[in-house]
This record gives structure tokens, C-alpha cells and sequence, in this order.
């Protein structure tokens, strides 16, 4: 068994990592083997990095040949019990199960119930369309933020290498075994700052200003948006854009801008308690039996849930869930849902951070 140690000099994370977890706690992960199945295959590196006494630092347990499984999941095991939180990329599915499978072939103890985890993967892969890519493999995500690493190699041409390793050992391919892990767990401590992402969608949003601005359409139309600027928790480390919904939003660095169509016409307030009212066809509305019981009866009809309505011509806002009441329909078996843009709310300025969450939120799941 081989353990190499490297120190990652004048290295930065440009995201507030000591927001998960106190530095010294964090643990993060990334496995070598030569297939998928525990049984069928090997285990030949663990790579974990750190932080401690004032830089980063990773550390590899190497196989050197095939028997030495149990020892390097000894020595990582051992290595990692003074840390509560484990960091991976895609863990979940792969590496911790991996590891478990091994420790069972050995009889070993070992669990991973006492850490907590952040998959990386996990918490970024919700927002693949707005970050506009083809898919969340980690390479795909260290592109998109212009990390370049020094390897040449995947992990499934090294396992070739590592086998001919394991027959006759050469210094060139143990420093392309042990130089795929090094970026591989480089790339996974430079990905953290796509964790600002999550935030963007799981954190509360600030509206700083709100206004609605006219415009005319293609067709000569005159139409009006209302333009939300945000304060974002945390900077995000690319800019992105995206249009849902009708909705576009644009962030950059700490600002966003969310722009939402506003509905300007006659929409319809229907109540739930429509056995309380008449419907009046001619005027095509819905009056409680307290008021209607004096209409004309040939004026007038038991109400059911698809007319016991009001109508309201007014500006009003989309929303997806029922954030605002009263809430309106264009008609009853309707999916789309508005709430009015009425003065008050023009001034409720916690309202509209609510709203922001709430937009950005029906997008994500576009």
C-alpha cells in the first residue's frame, strides 16, 4: 500500500464552504476502481481532501496490487474518523456503496451513517437547464466553469493502466493513476462554487426593486412586464439565463433580474361555496341567495361550481400554487392561476421575494 500526501499551495474556494460545516470537519471523496460491482472488480485508490493547518491537502491510499484492498480501506476508514461531513460527487450511487461492498467482502466495520453528506451532484443536477448544459458528469460541470486539468486519461482508460501496474510497476503509470485522482479530487474542491446554484432556488431571495414597464409586441400590441432586480445569497460563479413560462430571468454575480408578463384583462373569482348561490345568466355572474333571492326565478339558477363566479377586469400576475389570495381563473377547469396586482400589493416589497422564490421555483421544474 502506498499513501501519497499533496498540498494544494495558494489553492482557494471561491464559495463559503464553512457554511456546510466547520473547515476541519469536511471530508471530501472520490474512489478509483476497475468496473462498477464490488464483487467483480478492484478497488485500487481512495483520494480525500482537506483542509488543515491553514491550506488544502489531499491524501490517497493507493493498491499497489490487488490484495492490498483491505488495507487502503483500513487506513482510509481510520483517516476519516475525526471528520463529521463527507463531500462526493454522484456518492450516493457509486462511491459509498461501493465502499460498503468491500468492507463487507472484508468483515469490516466500517459505516458511513455518522457522516453527513453533500452530494454534489445531488444538489446541482435540478438546475441543469438553467445552467444550459448537456449534462451534469463532473468533466461537464468543470468545463462550464473553465477548470483545466493536467491528466489526459478517463477513468476507464486507466484501468488498463492500473492492471498492467499491478504486473510489472512503472513510475509513469503510477503518476497517471496517481495524477487522475489528484484532479479528479481537485475538480470536485473547484465545483463548490456551483453550489451557489442551489442556494439561488433554496434560499431566500431579496427584491431590491420593482416596477412595471410597457412595451409594444410583434404584432403592434401594447403589453406590460413587471421587472423584479434580486439580491442573490451567494455570487454565482457564471452568469446564466433562462425563459420559462413566459418568465425570463438573468443572474449575474450577485444580481438577478426576473421580468414576468402581466395579465391585463378580465378574469374570474369563482367561490367554493356555490350551494349559497344563484347563478344570473343574463348578467353572467354568480350573487349570494341572501341578495339573488329577490331576482326574478326565471332570472336565475341554482349555482354550481363552473359559474358561481365574479368577473374582474384588472392586471394581474401568474402564479402556479396558490401563493396570493384572492385567486383568479380564466375559467373554472382552468390550470393557470393569477392573483390581482393591486396597489397594496405594488408596495409589498416581502411579497414580491416570496414571488421571486415561487417563479424561479415553477421553472426549475419546466
Amino acid at each position: 500500500m502506498r499513501i501519497e500526501e499533496v498540498i494544494l499551495e495558494n489553492f482557494e474556494i471561491e464559495y463559503p464552504i464553512q457554511s456546510l460545516a466547520p473547515l476541519d470537519k469536511i471530508l471530501f471523496l472520490d474512489i478509483e476502481t476497475t468496473g462498477f460491482t464490488a464483487k467483480k472488480s478492484n478497488l485500487y485508490m481512495i483520494g480525500a481532501a482537506y483542509y488543515r493547518d491553514d491550506c488544502w491537502r489531499i491524501q490517497q491510499f493507493f493498491a499497489e496490487k490487488y490484495e492490498e484492498e483491505k488495507s487502503i480501506l483500513e487506513a482510509f476508514f481510520s483517516f476519516a474518523a475525526t471528520f463529521t461531513h463527507l463531500v462526493h460527487f454522484n456518492g450516493n450511487n457509486f462511491d459509498l456503496p461501493f465502499l460498503m461492498q468491500k468492507c463487507k467482502l472484508y468483515s469490516l466495520p466500517y459505516k458511513f451513517e455518522g457522516y453527513d453528506g453533500i452530494d454534489l451532484y445531488k444538489r446541482i443536477a435540478p438546475y441543469k437547464f438553467f445552467l444550459n448544459i448537456p449534462n451534469c458528469k463532473q468533466k461537464t460541470l468543470e468545463t462550464f466553469l473553465g477548470i483545466k486539468r493536467d491528466d489526459k486519461y478517463n477513468g476507464g482508460e486507466l484501468i488498463g493502466v492500473y492492471h498492467d501496474y499491478v504486473n510489472q510497476p512503472t513510475f509513469e503509470a503510477a503518476n497517471s493513476l496517481l495524477l487522475h485522482n489528484k484532479d479528479d479530487m481537485k475538480g470536485l474542491l473547484k465545483l463548490l462554487p456551483l453550489l451557489a446554484y442551489n442556494d439561488l432556488f433554496n434560499s431566500d431571495l431579496k427584491a431590491v426593486k420593482v416596477q412595471a414597464n410597457s412595451y409594444r409586441d410583434y404584432h403592434g400590441n401594447n403589453r406590460h412586464v413587471l421587472i423584479m432586480k434580486l439580491k442573490l445569497s451567494t455570487p454565482l460563479p457564471r452568469p446564466i439565463s433562462a425563459m420559462a413560462n413566459g418568465c425570463r430571468f438573468h443572474a449575474e454575480d450577485s444580481e438577478g433580474t426576473l421580468k414576468i408578463p402581466i395579465y391585463d384583462g378580465e378574469l374570474k373569482y369563482f367561490y367554493s361555496n356555490y350551494k349559497d348561490y344563484y347563478y344570473l345568466p343574463i348578467e353572467d355572474l354568480a350573487m349570494h341567495k341572501s341578495v339573488a333571492s329577490y331576482v326574478d326565478k326565471d332570472h336565475r339558477e341554482q349555482a354550481n361550481a363552473s359559474n358561481c363566479y365574479t368577473r374582474k377586469y384588472s392586471s394581474y400576475l401568474p402564479q402556479w400554487d396558490v401563493l396570493v389570495e384572492p385567486f383568479f381563473k380564466r375559467e373554472y377547469n382552468s390550470k393557470d392561476l393569477f392573483f390581482e396586482l393591486t396597489d397594496d400589493i405594488k408596495k409589498n416589497r416581502k411579497l414580491f421575494s416570496k414571488y421571486a422564490n415561487h417563479i424561479l421555483n415553477r421553472m426549475v421544474q419546466v
